[in-house]
């Protein structure tokens, strides 16, 4: 594949994981609206998902990927971000992607 085709390629499938990604903010806004836990799940494993191939057509691996969650995951503790205080969410997530 000539070299312009394959940029323009690239190009074209980045600009449409981020539709897909918009794509999936809406239907997990109307999926809570509607209190569909079957809904929000699908949308919310979709954003994920989408989130790490763009990353990955981005140049991002999916462990840097990984390791950089886990970093940001360290520094909210460490900055005493609320969900941490309220729930110990950002301890959980980071003990659960450790044990991947």
């Amino acid at each position: 594949m000539p070299k312009e085709l394959d940029v323009a390629k690239r190009a074209k499938v980045i600009e449409w994981l981020k539709t897909e990604m918009l794509d999936q903010v809406s239907r997990l806004f109307k999926a809570l609206w509607e209190g569909s836990t079957a809904r929000i799940s699908d949308s919310l494993a979709s954003l994920i998902m989408s989130s790490y191939i763009l990353g990955r057509r981005l140049g991002i691996s999916f462990k840097d990927m990984d390791d950089l969650l886990i970093d940001k995951l360290k520094k909210h503790k460490q900055e005493g971000h609320q969900l941490e205080d309220w729930y110990k969410d950002i301890s959980a997530l980071e003990d659960h992607m450790r044990k991947r």
